[in-house]
């Protein structure tokens, strides 16, 4: 079974870690091909590469059964714009601090690689949304699974952001930016910012302002058959487009139009772990302090 392996740059202590886990893989009887960029790091530090790598191919073509992340969150999700359109399932393997979305943990490592070796796993759809517009900044990589938010920059004042759901007005934020969270993102940069919490197939989007200027505005979610248009209105000639992990420059006075992505992401759920687990071991929901961890 060939397995994709994509991992960042980290702190080179984690080196001997990341390499034990691909060797766990073989062990296991899976076939690990590599990332450009994780060999690459990995050679940096005095570490040889011995496994193949991804080829320059789609990933569709490469033959994979599915793509591991190796790393935290970030990783995953930079793994998730990897595998792109292809629909190739993914999987995250916890080496950072919360791994949410990267839920195996290194303890439960054996387990997990055994589970996938005898198909003993599901696949569970996570929703995307994708800006359909601005082509000559996203190209194809116009998608993403936690959220869309735009932004100020660096200090500049805040920026007005007119919202349409299709061609009814919603409102107007005056804020430091607004975000567009997928259910998915709804536990990563929105929960931040004081959005509601999603389950992950709910069919839906949370419209969150970040620092709203005008306190009475709240968390508003939707259901994510909607098109979604901002039009910005900001002092400053430029504003930033985050589309997860990746930001570009937009003018300040762009239009946006945002809406749920034609394709999933294929997350691998394994059966020793799901979304009420998660959130109670992650968030530490039903935590009581005065008599342990919560119970089942």
């Amino acid at each position: 079974m060939r397995i994709g392996v994509n991992g960042r740059a980290m702190d080179a202590a984690i080196a001997p870690v990341v390499l034990r886990t691909i060797e766990r893989m073989e062990a296991h009887g899976l076939t690990p091909v590599l990332t450009d960029s994780l060999a690459a790091w990995l050679n940096e530090l005095g570490h040889p590469v011995r496994w193949s790598l991804l080829d320059s191919r789609a990933m569709d073509k490469q033959d994979l059964e599915l793509c591991v992340s190796v790393g935290g969150d970030g990783t995953l999700l930079d793994t998730v714009a990897l595998v792109g359109r292809s629909e190739v399932p993914v999987l995250g393997i916890n080496l950072g601090r919360l791994g949410f979305l990267s839920n195996v943990r290194s303890d439960t490592l054996e387990s997990a690689l055994d589970a996938i070796k005898h198909g003993h796993y599901s696949l569970q759809d996570r929703s995307l949304v994708e800006v359909t517009d601005h082509h000559e900044l996203l190209g194809t990589q116009n998608f993403a699974l936690n959220e869309v938010s735009i932004h100020k920059r660096d200090s500049a004042s805040m920026i007005a952001v007119h919202v349409h759901l299709g061609a009814d007005y919603l409102n107007t934020y005056w804020a430091d930016g607004l975000i567009i969270a997928t259910p998915t993102g709804s536990t990563a940069y929105s929960l931040s910012c004081g959005g509601p919490v999603l389950y992950p197939t709910s069919g839906a989007l949370v419209i969150n302002p970040i620092c709203p200027h005008n306190l009475n505005v709240r968390p508003f979610v939707v259901p994510d058959h909607y098109t979604i248009r901002l039009k910005l209105e900001a002092r400053s000639d430029r504003c930033l487009m985050n589309l997860d992990s990746r930001s570009v420059a937009i003018d300040g006075q762009s239009e946006i139009t945002i809406q749920r992505a034609e394709f999933t992401v294929k997350m691998v759920q394994l059966e020793s772990s799901d979304f009420l687990s998660t959130l109670r071991n992650k968030l530490s929901w039903g935590l009581d302090v005065r008599s342990g961890p919560p119970k089942p």
